[in-house]
């Protein structure tokens, strides 16, 4: 089967959490012997920040774990007709240009035979619906969500019987424990500051905890503004800056237990639906432990395959008790490989995805109009 998908961005993930998703799921549809082809904007912004602060140098981890993968820029002027030729699947991402989505819904409304969907993974539905109006949908066959509180907004707007829930998950074949255990010590966190979506939470759930249990953190992200920075620096915390999502792994597999902290749009009002980073640690075996968050969809077994704190307080007692029980961090490593691997990787949800696939067909009438 030939699949086109149009990402934002597969060579950058300054900012780009769905690129450690979309590699993995890419990378095995090729391995299963899919004709892949990946387009990205030409000038995409998170390629250009990534290249502004850390030049060619920022792709070096990407051009080494992925060797297969390739993608390719397009003008807001090129023809998508071109670019889809020969599609049996066309997926885009909402993280693209409304004219673009526009262009290849009208592709497909007009008679093309490739199956048509539009993959959503960020809260926009609920925080700027108004985003999400922009985009004429009327040509594609059905919708990928990231979650199923997501999926019910679509259902609501008139996709019932056409959106599927499609969680991301890991990529196992880089995501995993270390080969040979190193020496462990302290936190990590691995996430952007961006749009002070839960600064409060992150201060209640991460410094504050981690100051009072005497563990050192180590925190990688980027758009961190001063005034973060300044708390980073009060809370002793230490700030490295970007890492490539493809050094993750080797990032976790130095440190002794890391810290889930959702953006408020997962644990309110879009509840249910984990971010990449959960999955990433339970793939690379190091205990995890959560900010309030609903596993609504009983995707995991919180008590067992991670902690859960519902307020500062608790998180302080989790950390210390993980640095002083080797036993609890090896359950909950043994515990959140056996669902990651039985339940979460990115070869489940290609198997997912070629499912969706069976049950549409080229004959199969496009989707509402809104």
């Amino acid at each position: 089967m030939r699949i086109v998908y149009f990402t934002h961005s597969l060579k950058s993930c300054w900012n780009h959490g769905n690129a450690h998703f979309l590699r993995g799921v890419l990378d095995e549809l090729i391995a299963r012997g899919h004709d892949v082809a990946a387009f990205e904007p030409d000038h995409a912004w998170s390629l250009e920040n990534l290249l502004k602060d850390h030049g060619e140098a920022g792709l070096a981890a990407y051009d080494e774990k992925y060797p297969r993968l390739t993608s390719t820029a397009f003008a807001p002027e090129d023809d998508p007709a071109a670019m889809v030729d020969g599609a049996d699947l066309v997926i885009v991402h909402e993280w693209n240009a409304p004219e673009l989505i526009a262009r290849i819904g009208k592709l497909r409304a007009g008679g093309a035979s490739f199956m048509l969907l539009f993959h959503d993974t960020h809260h926009r539905a609920v925080s700027a619906p108004h985003e999400l109006d922009a985009f004429d949908l009327s040509g594609f066959d059905g919708v990928l969500a990231f979650g199923e509180a997501l999926s019910e907004v679509y259902r609501q707007r008139g996709w019932a019987g056409r959106v599927w829930t499609w969680h991301e998950a890991a990529d196992l074949t880089r995501f995993h424990p270390p080969v040979q255990e190193m020496e462990r010590d302290g936190l990590v966190w691995i996430g952007n500051w961006g749009d002070d979506e839960r600064t409060e939470e992150l201060e209640r759930f991460l410094f504050a905890p981690a100051e009072a249990s005497g563990l050192s953190l180590d925190i990688f992200g980027v758009r961190y503004p001063e005034q973060a920075k300044a708390m980073l620096r009060h809370y002793g915390a230490r700030y490295h800056g970007w890492a490539p999502n493809a050094r993750a792994p080797d990032i976790l597999a130095r440190h002794l237990a890391t810290i889930h902290v959702p953006r408020r749009f997962y644990s309110t009002i879009l509840p249910g639906i984990p971010t990449i980073r959960v999955f990433e640690a339970l793939a690379c075996g190091i205990p995890l432990v959560s900010a309030p968050w609903q596993d609504s969809e009983h995707l995991f077994r919180p008590g067992t395959d991670f902690l859960v704190a519902q307020d500062g307080a608790e998180m302080e007692r989790h950390l210390t008790a993980l640095a002083a029980d080797p036993d609890l961090r090896a359950s909950l490593v043994s515990h959140g490989l056996e669902t990651i691997r039985t339940r979460h990787s990115c070869a489940h949800r290609v198997d997912e995805l070629l499912h969706i696939v069976g049950q549409l067909s080229p004959a199969t009438e496009t989707g509402p109009d809104f």
